[in-house]
């Protein structure tokens, strides 16, 4: 592996300044009198590669932060870990696996193997904690002592089910009674064999055995919409002698080596992340010497390296081909280049061996500017956040060069080897996936419609005629059970135009769509282009027999400056009255990003009042309420 030494090492991060050290000491000292900016200083000192020391330092500071956090601050995730190993050593990595995205995260750890009677016992700390997240991990000892009563091999399957049965067990109390999100590890592949290469001929045998439980892991979690964390993959990638100290295991059970507790801290971090919608949306890759080698302004397109016949174009070939299983899975793909536009395109619709076309390419600049004046104009044409990007660049000037400018933008340190680049773009796990929906699949082909789009807007003049001419229908409905994932993925995303920015679970949804007197609504907007796919959610409930409160209302940021949300109101309004209310109650609770929609209720029409905390409350008074006039077709019923 690209930079181990004997730990798993985060080696696509940078490694640490002269002055990273001090900068710890400082904020640790710091009299936090402007508590956003120490805290976006301990969230750029976790973006360094760094050690088991280097990370219980850091956690210190950010600890220390968080028991100061103003009111206002952002609410922070915590996390209960149920092991039945010793686990307290890796709760600074991951606290600081979370940081490193910009999450505050808490941390509760019940006594030793006590994680079922905790979890039992409605009294215990646990429940006093109230986590929003479980992360269980099971040990291989305690694990493999479940085959020894095994004599053939059904009976090592049949016992190998029911152990995976129990957890799925205490998963459903851990949602039931908690509310809880659920990140399931697998289990170390860390015993020794006895029969050699056919080991798992062996019914009793204990490494069998925990491959077969993995097995019906990967299975379990899958049909119950839960979160895996791979270990047992990353300890075949990495070795066994890099994730497990016998040492530690023996002299206080910590299954997990002390160097290894950074590494694991960001594997469960990006779950997290991953959980709540920030995971990156698009990568964007330089080109002379990324995707190709050579300079195709300097060496012409037959004599840059690219395709069969050398290591090097193969390498580079493969990266593309990387790119292309990403764009599969939803990715956008977009380049930034110091190129002139039309040399820098030649390879991609003359080159016989390039694997990627110009049409997998959503967005293309190719200028003299630098690169993160390009990267800001890619993200404004995508209408996305900076911290959607990855930028892949094998140059360590352009690379710092972003850092420094635009530190929202993840730049992995790539390797010298181009044959290593594809591995470190998935080692570092930037476009961690928790679930895949249609949605995530359409999302590349998506936001090339929306190129399509802004080109017609501006061949359009007149906005009215435009949004006209783009035949827009809004669909709107309850959601049905296999729209879940897509909705609480929307839910937990969305960050400009959130009036609550609320965060909601699977089981949050499910209760909201179960209750006799709320509303759970989703939209799609299709148009001349192309579907959108699902682009807005709004939830909300009868507080009593006249007011109808909306709880949540949120749109993608995609669909911006289309009258979505006037025809939303519209529909909103129906439903209220459907519902027996003569009122209309909305709220706004300011973000760091949803400024947006600050003035959204009173522009809707709604009578507002703003308190001094900042949060805005509305009334809109259905009786004279008047359909909003729109471009919009809207399609539905409230059933």
């Amino acid at each position: 592996m690209v930079g181990m030494t004997s730990s798993p090492e985060l080696y696509w991060l940078p490694r640490q300044p002269p002055d990273w050290r001090q900068r710890v000491g400082a904020l640790i000292d710091d009299p936090v009198e402007n508590w956003s900016a120490s805290w976006a200083e301990a969230v750029a000192l976790a973006k360094f590669r760094l050690s088991f020391s280097a990370t219980n330092a850091l956690d210190v500071a950010a600890r220390r932060l968080l028991s100061l956090r103003p009111e206002r601050a952002a609410p922070s995730c915590r996390l209960a870990a149920l092991s039945s190993s010793t686990s307290a050593h890796l709760a600074a990595g991951i606290r600081v696996g979370a940081l490193r995205r910009g999450i505050a995260l808490e941390m509760y750890e019940p006594p030793y193997g006590q994680y079922r009677q905790d979890l039992a016992d409605p009294r215990s700390g646990l429940y006093a904690f109230d986590p929003t997240i479980a992360l269980f991990a099971f040990d291989a000892v305690f694990v493999a002592a479940h085959a020894l009563g095994a004599t053939t091999i059904a009976d090592a399957n049949r016992l190998a089910d029911e152990l995976v049965n129990s957890f799925r067990a205490l998963w459903t109390t851990a949602i039931n009674r908690l509310g809880v999100s659920i990140i399931q590890q697998t289990v170390m592949p860390r015993l020794p064999c006895s029969g050699g290469n056919n080991e798992h001929r062996l019914p009793a045998s204990g490494a069998a055995f925990i491959s077969r439980v993995n097995q019906r892991l990967r299975e379990a979690c899958d049909e119950a919409g839960v979160d895996l964390l791979s270990l047992d993959a990353w300890v075949a990638q990495d070795g066994i002698e890099h994730w497990f100290s016998s040492g530690s295991w023996y002299g206080a059970k910590q299954e997990i080596a002390l160097p290894a507790s950074p590494m694991y801290g960001d594997l469960a971090a990006r779950l997290i992340a991953a959980r709540q919608g920030r995971s990156a949306k698009c990568c964007v890759f330089d080109l002379d010497n990324t995707l190709w080698g050579g300079v195709i302004g300097d060496d012409g397109l037959d004599k840059i390296v690219i395709g069969a016949g050398s290591a090097a174009g193969e390498a580079f070939l493969n990266l593309q081909h990387y790119a292309l299983d990403l764009r599969r899975r939803g990715v956008i793909l977009a380049v930034c280049s110091k190129n002139d536009e039309a040399i820098a395109i030649e390879p991609f619709e003359s080159h016989p061996e390039m694997a990627l076309k110009r049409q997998d390419v959503t967005c293309f600049v190719a200028n003299w500017h630098d690169k993160p004046r390009n990267l800001q104009t890619i993200a404004q044409r995508l209408n996305i956040g900076l911290d959607a990007l990855v930028f892949i660049d094998d140059n360590p000037f352009e690379r710092e060069l972003v850092r420094q400018s635009l530190p929202e933008i993840f730049v992995p340190e790539l390797p010298d080897d181009p044959s290593l680049f594809p591995r470190c773009l998935s080692d570092a796990g930037c476009f961690e996936m928790i679930a895949l929906t249609d949605e995530d699949v359409r999302r590349a082909a998506v936001y090339a419609e929306n190129a399509r789009r802004d080109s017609f807007k501006n061949e359009t003049v007149d906005l009215k005629a435009y949004l006209v001419g783009l035949n827009m229908v809004l669909r709107w409905g309850r959601p049905a059970e296999l729209d879940v994932a897509r909705v609480t993925q929307l839910i937990n995303k969305t960050n400009q135009f959130n009036l609550t920015t609320r965060r909601l679970n699977e089981s949050d949804v499910r209760a909201a769509m179960a209750a006799p007197r709320a509303a759970v609504l989703q939209f799609r907007l299709v148009d001349r282009f192309g579907d959108n796919g699902l682009i807005a959610v709004a939830i909300g409930h009868m507080i009593d027999d006249a007011n109808f409160m909306i709880d949540d209302w949120l749109m993608s940021c995609r669909v911006f400056g289309r009258q979505v949300e006037d025809a939303m109101l519209n529909v909103l309004a129906a439903v209220a009255r459907a519902m027996g209310a003569n009122q209309l109650n909305g709220m706004y609770r300011p973000t760091e990003r949803n400024g947006m929609v600050a003035d959204l209720l009173a522009r809707l029409g709604f009578t507002t009042q703003k308190a001094s905390n900042g949060v805005v409350t509305g009334v809109l008074n259905l009786a004279y309420f008047d359909e909003r006039q729109t471009a919009i077709c809207v399609e539905g019923e409230f059933s």
